[in-house]
């Protein structure tokens, strides 16, 4: 490595799984870039709710965490060395790393799996980092790195979702719960493909936010704890053509209701704590309902999103919340905790 490159780097680990508050900061070697690797200086990093579950000891599934795992997917840097046989990128680029470094186009699969940064494998939040050059992806020029850092988990889930098996299209009706990341720039990609957007909090004052972002319809579900039967009413009867699910089985049989026949629930997160003991089986029959799935996306979507930013700068912009110090970094964590944020909570690495 050349003398001129970093030869440590300040990162974030846990020094056991459990909770965020056993964050631990520590100095550690750079490693020079592998053949077809690059180095890459951090600038950013944005939080999801997949951080807490994972430090939290929660994940789910066959996820095997690494020791002293460093933590977080999402991160937006500049790359500041080549390893060999890397031709696509040069120095001075400024990119973002896909959360599954290793899912470059089509399905994944549970090997591909074993490469998701924060959980199954190391994640980002270092001042220095290598990655794989298939895992990079340029985002748009006039955005920070600040806001490029929101892009890999909640951009790309909710363009996965809206870009799927069938395409969102001007006049749908889509309806998110909440106003965490995903759901706003689910907001913002629909509001771009002339969608309806219905958005549900519990929150006045977020949904007001939502409202000045462009969403037709809001619904406080605390003063309607049947929101579903008011999502039906706006769109006559008839239910939306795609549902932005993060509650998982605490809001899934509403959902259901919610959407129309043939329509898609897009299944993203699991951040409801009430549980339920209806059929959603024979729900899901009766409806002819697509559950689906959503592990983020693909390098090749990571790429096609950036395309669609491009074409709408303006109703794209990403939401930020707030902006940590790298030395805060505990202090993020405890902010997400308390879901009181609208749009990313970010971490200034850099």
């Amino acid at each position: 490595m050349s003398e001129s490159l970093p030869q440590i780097t300040r990162e974030y680990h846990l020094s056991e799984i459990g909770t965020y508050k056993n964050l631990v900061v520590e100095e550690k070697a750079v490693k020079p870039p592998k053949p077809h690797e690059v180095l890459v200086k951090v600038h950013a990093v944005s939080l999801q709710y997949r951080d807490l579950v994972v430090a939290g000891g929660f994940y789910t599934g066959n996820a095997r965490v690494p020791e002293k795992l460093v933590p977080c997917s999402d991160m937006a840097g500049e790359i500041i060395a080549l390893g060999d046989g890397v031709a696509d990128w040069k120095i001075g680029d400024r990119v973002c790393a896909n959360l599954v470094l290793d899912h470059v186009h089509g399905d994944t699969n549970f090997a591909i799996q074993q490469t998701s940064m924060g959980g199954q494998a190391h994640g980002c939040l270092t001042q220095y980092r290598t990655f794989p050059a298939h895992s990079l992806v340029r985002f748009p020029d006039f955005w920070s790195y600040e806001e490029a850092s929101t892009l890999p988990c909640a951009a790309l889930t909710a363009y996965n979702a809206l870009n799927g098996p069938r395409r969102i299209k001007a006049g749908d009706y889509v309806l998110m719960l909440g106003t965490g990341g995903v759901a706003i720039f689910g907001l913002q990609f629909a509001l771009a493909a002339g969608a309806i957007i219905i958005i549900t909090s519990s929150s006045d004052d977020k949904l007001q936010i939502a409202s000045k972002l462009g969403a037709q319809h809001v619904i406080n579900y605390n003063k309607f704890p049947d929101w579903d039967d008011e999502v039906l009413k706006i769109t006559n009867g008839v239910g939306v053509d795609h549902v932005l699910e993060v509650g998982g089985e605490g809001t899934l049989p509403r959902s259901i209701n919610a959407v129309r026949m043939a329509g898609y629930v897009h299944i993203i997160g699991f951040v409801s704590k009430e549980v339920n003991n209806i059929n959603i089986v024979g729900r899901t029959i009766r409806k002819g309902i697509l559950l689906r799935g959503i592990q983020i996306g693909s390098v090749e979507q990571f790429k096609e999103m950036v395309k669609l930013i491009i074409a709408n700068p303006e109703k794209t912009r990403p939401v930020i919340d707030r902006v940590f110090p790298f030395g805060e970094a505990m202090g993020a964590f405890a902010y997400l905790e308390k879901q009181q944020h609208v749009g990313k909570v970010v971490i200034k690495v850099t």
